[in-house]
């Protein structure tokens, strides 16, 4: 899922600071669940930036209201409804979803409330990892659906690099080695034969360098 952070108070506040009336509009698919998008988020978001320390004048009015899901058009279209006095809209929406706001209401300043950070999973409560680059070219059936991309700081694909000592990364060693997680997953499933094979080079061009990306859905592919 995506996973974002909450921008600083007095950055959204400056953001926000021009204008009379704000919508804030949370979201509830991925930024809910790691509990910085959701409504409840919202309203506490909203009593935050209602103080006025945070402002030389008056603070903005608040409304806040949610969505299920901010990056569909079509779902925008059909279930979100902004106060007709709005002067801005404050997403609580990952970027794709600020996005597809601001193509939406392009009569209003649609400002982003929180950071995107990565696409992860829930590994322990309160605790999300970064799992996913996105690469368009995916390599888990060949080590142990452990993604060497995202997680080896050089983006290895054929082993290890000679920084790696006793099982950790050489920037940090708080930081798991890559390609000891897949030996070892890979030994464990009784596959290690995986290891000895080479990979081609990566085709890149799946990635983000080709400028931003598309799909089209074309039914099951054969």
């Amino acid at each position: 899922m995506i996973v974002a952070d909450l921008k600083p108070i007095r950055e959204i506040a400056e953001s926000i600071s021009p204008f009379q009336k704000v919508t804030i509009v949370a979201c509830g698919g991925c930024v809910s669940v790691c509990l910085t998008g959701g409504a409840r988020s919202a309203d506490t978001l909203a009593r935050a930036l209602s103080h006025p320390r945070h402002y030389r004048k008056r603070p903005p009015i608040f409304d806040t209201t949610t969505i299920q899901r901010q990056c569909e058009k079509d779902f925008i279209a059909a279930y979100l409804k902004v106060p007709d006095d709005t002067d801005a809209i404050l997403s609580m929406a990952c970027g794709a979803g600020v996005q597809t706001l601001a193509e939406t209401f392009g009569e209003l300043p649609i400002i982003p409330a929180l950071n995107t950070s990565f696409l992860g999973s829930l590994d322990e409560p309160g605790i999300w990892r970064e799992k996913c680059q996105g690469c368009g070219s995916c390599v888990l059936a060949f080590t142990g659906g452990i993604c060497p991309v995202t997680r080896c700081a050089k983006h290895l694909l054929n082993g290890p690099c000679g920084g790696s000592s006793n099982g950790k990364c050489e920037i940090s060693k708080d930081v798991d080695c890559a390609w000891q997680l897949i030996i070892d997953r890979l030994k464990a499933l009784g596959r290690l034969d995986d290891y000895e094979k080479l990979f081609p080079m990566k085709d890149w061009s799946s990635d983000r360098g080709g400028g931003p990306r598309s799909m089209q859905f074309s039914g099951v592919k054969t």
